[in-house]
């Protein structure tokens, strides 16, 4: 109902970062239908059930001598799907078949995406495992809900990161659908964003009770 209420129609596809500098359809929002707008998109967004795994790659540690030359997007593609076999394996679910979508940057990068992607799934992981993961690659006009989700959520998420101290209103509502399970004393443990290199944090315990988000 907000992309039939804001323009009328829902073929508008959510990007963040036309969102942010007012380009595409959003340059046409004057301020105060601009600002019902990002009301309702945060509410849908607080209010929507689906959980985080995200993954961070520090640029700029990424740049110093010591380290190799990667691809950053074949790394926290790895990243990722090694995170997610491991919540699978808590939730009982790794040996089912699960299909990770991508948005597609071209044919020679999807491609290069592809071919990693099941090297990855192959055994060449830092597991050392299978993973039983199948890849789908949507073109960038497919209007999918989980890849607007996602496309929203990464930049508020990695400026919690490299601006900590920087206000971070959309970052309050996503550290909410961070990965949970429960303790062996009922306290609520929460998944932490991986962030790549060196600074991995393990599970961050809030101690209160309280049932896992599945």
């Amino acid at each position: 109902m907000l992309k039939f209420n804001t323009f009328g129609h829902d073929m508008v596809i959510f990007h963040e970062q036309e969102i942010r500098k007012k380009s595409g359809y959003f340059q046409f929002l004057s301020k105060e239908p601009r600002e019902n707008f990002m009301q309702d998109l945060s509410r849908i967004i607080a209010n929507t059930d689906f959980t985080l795994i995200p993954i961070v790659i520090d640029k700029r540690a990424l740049n110093e001598p010591d380290q190799p030359p990667s691809n950053i997007y074949h790394l926290a593609m790895r990243f990722g799907l090694e995170q997610l076999y491991h919540v699978l394996q808590k939730l009982g679910q790794a040996d089912r078949i699960t299909y990770v979508i991508f948005e597609a940057r071209g044919r020679k990068e999807d491609a290069d995406l592809e071919l990693e992607f099941r090297r990855v799934c192959d055994c060449n992981n830092s597991l050392g495992v299978h993973l039983p993961f199948k890849i789908l690659i949507a073109d960038k006009k497919t209007n999918s809900e989980g890849l607007q989700f996602a496309d929203m959520v990464a930049r508020p998420v990695g400026l919690s990161i490299i601006r900590p101290g920087q206000p971070n209103q959309a970052f309050k509502i996503l550290e909410k659908k961070f990965y949970q399970m429960q303790g062996k004393e009922g306290e609520r443990i929460v998944q932490e964003p991986y962030i790549y290199p060196h600074k991995a944090k393990g599970p961050k315990v809030v101690l209160e009770a309280q049932a896992p988000v599945g």
